[in-house]
């Protein structure tokens, strides 16, 4: 696996929705690359940060921002 391939399954990893082989081969690629087990460790962070904000703490419009910008993620 490369670095692009690992980003490119870093949600599907996160979420255990990856299967035994592919879940294999990206630990091993985070074993053997700094930068892409740095990536997950900050990927992680942002995602457990985001997920403690409530609807009501976001502005609307910039709320809405948010969502046009991810609407095709995924």
């Amino acid at each position: 696996m490369d670095c692009n391939q690992l980003v490119e399954l870093v949600t599907a990893y996160l979420d255990g929705a990856l299967d035994p082989d592919t879940r294999t081969r990206f630990d091993q690629h985070l074993l053997e690359c700094d930068g892409c087990a740095n990536y997950l460790q900050q990927f992680h962070q942002t995602v457990r940060t985001v997920g403690q904000i409530r609807d009501d703490e976001l502005d609307p419009a910039f709320r809405q921002r948010l969502l046009d910008a991810f609407k095709d993620f995924g």
